[in-house]
C-alpha cells in the first residue's frame, strides 16, 4: 500500500461508518454481533478504538524509531507481557463506549480522527513512513513484529474491515 491508496481507503471507511450508522435500527445495534462476545454497538465503538490507538501509536513509533532496534524490542516485550490486561481494558471499553458517546458523537469522533489521520499523513515524508519500530504481536492480529509508520496508518483499516465483517447489521451484509 502506498500514501495515496491509505488516504483513499481512510475516506472509504469515513463514508461507510457513517452509513453503517445512519441505516442501523436500535434494535439491530443491541444484536450480538457474529464471532465476538459484543453486540453490533459494542463492536462499532470498538472499530473506533482503532483508529484512535492509531493517534497514540505514531507518536510511540516517532520516538522508538529513533532510537536502538533493542529499544523497541523490549519495549514490544514489555507490551506482550501485559497483552492479557490490554486485551480486558480493550474489551470492556468497548462494552460500553458507545452507551457513553452516543451514536452521534462516535460518528463525529470517526470523522475527527480520520480526517487527523488524513491531514498528518499527507505531511510525512517518505523517510519518515518508512521509519518503525517493534510490536506486540499479541495485541492485535494485523500487528506484525516490526512495523514502519506507513504500515501503521494502514493498520486501522485492516482492523475496521476485519471487525465489519463480524457486524450483523443489514446495511454490512449489503455492502
Amino acid at each position: 500500500m502506498d500514501e495515496d491508496e491509505i488516504y483513499a481507503e481512510l475516506d472509504r471507511v469515513r463514508d461507510d461508518y457513517r452509513r453503517l450508522l445512519d441505516t442501523a435500527t436500535v434494535a439491530e445495534l443491541r444484536h450480538p454481533s457474529d464471532g465476538t462476545k459484543w453486540n453490533n454497538e459494542q463492536l462499532l465503538f470498538h472499530m473506533v478504538f482503532g483508529y484512535l490507538l492509531v493517534r497514540n501509536l505514531r507518536l510511540i513509533l516517532w520516538a522508538f524509531s529513533r532510537l536502538p532496534d533493542r529499544a523497541s524490542r523490549r519495549f514490544a516485550g514489555v507490551l506482550d507481557a501485559g497483552t492479557r490486561p490490554f486485551h480486558v481494558v480493550n474489551y470492556v471499553g468497548s462494552l460500553y463506549g458507545a452507551r457513553v458517546l452516543g451514536y452521534a458523537r462516535m460518528q463525529r469522533l470517526m470523522d475527527r480522527v480520520i480526517t487527523d489521520l488524513q491531514r498528518t499523513l499527507r505531511a510525512q515524508s517518505r523517510e519518515s513512513l518508512a521509519r518503525g519500530m517493534h510490536f506486540p504481536v499479541g495485541w492485535d492480529p494485523y500487528f506484525r513484529d516490526f512495523m514502519t509508520l506507513l504500515e501503521v496508518y494502514h493498520y486501522p483499516t485492516q482492523h475496521y474491515d476485519h471487525h465489519r465483517r463480524q457486524l450483523t447489521l443489514a446495511s454490512a451484509r449489503q455492502g
